[in-house]
């Protein structure tokens, strides 16, 4: 009996003891994906260029084939989907039947499909990643963490008129933001913009990528990210469609 009990705490420990290889964040293995990305190759927001997607994603019987080099010109969203989409694939294969929702489908418009959430103007990714539960978006710059995605507005217009760019963000100093996406004019890599030039900024940050599953049960269109084509919208309702964090954590 003494023996026993001299063990238990032994059994315990062992059981509680953490990994000694920790998994690594979506944070860390996005920033290590855009490094393998091809720099350059220049920008284009036209249809034809969206319709590269569907050859740099295509669905395999061992996961989701990702090349960026076919997506040549590029553009900011459909950059930071396919390094979205290699992460993924790399913390975990996506199989079947995930891996043909995710992939883009040629001509797919804004608010349809996984893809065309992203890719809709406004919140597009920040609502994508809400309704999946994949983690958690905020407005508060000092929060940012290398790896974040980011949506910059270049003016205070949110929708139909709006300009703006989706990226993944690096650093900042108290003057300048730099982060990685396809961006005018040459295509991928890196870029350095003055903060006076970013209206607002909306941060993603993926926390439980397993979730991706749920992708799976998304209806095929979002009526409001389609609506952002064809309507103006508010800040107030963006953060609350977003479920956004507003305040310094």
């Amino acid at each position: 009996m003494r023996k026993s009990l001299l063990l238990l705490p032994l059994a315990i420990l062992a059981c509680s003891a953490p990994s000694q290889t920790p998994t690594r964040s979506f944070n860390q293995t996005l920033l290590q994906t855009i490094k393998t990305f091809p720099t350059g190759g220049g920008y284009s927001g036209t249809d034809a260029t969206k319709n590269l997607l569907p050859l740099a994603s295509q669905p395999t019987p061992d996961g989701l084939l990702i090349i960026p080099t076919t997506a040549r010109p590029s553009f900011c969203s459909g950059a930071t989907y396919l390094a979205f989409l290699q992460t993924l694939n790399t913390l975990s294969p996506l199989q079947h039947p995930l891996s043909t929702k995710l992939a883009v489908a040629t001509d797919q418009q804004d608010g349809h499909g996984i893809f065309g959430r992203w890719n809709a103007n406004g919140p597009g990714c920040a609502k994508l990643i809400a309704d999946l539960n994949l983690g958690t978006n905020f407005t508060k710059l000092e929060n940012a963490q290398p790896g974040d995605f980011l949506k910059i507005w270049w003016t205070e217009h949110i929708g139909k008129r709006e300009r703006g760019h989706h990226v993944v963000y690096l650093s900042h100093t108290p003057t300048t933001l730099t982060f990685w996406s396809s961006n005018q004019p040459h295509g991928y890599g890196q870029k350095t913009v003055p903060l006076t030039n970013c209206k607002r900024l909306l941060f993603t940050r993926i926390t439980k990528p397993q979730n991706i599953t749920n992708a799976l049960t998304l209806t095929p269109t979002d009526p409001y990210l389609a609506s952002m084509l064809t309507k103006d919208h508010t800040w107030p309702s963006i953060l609350k469609k977003t479920k956004t964090k507003t305040k310094t954590q």
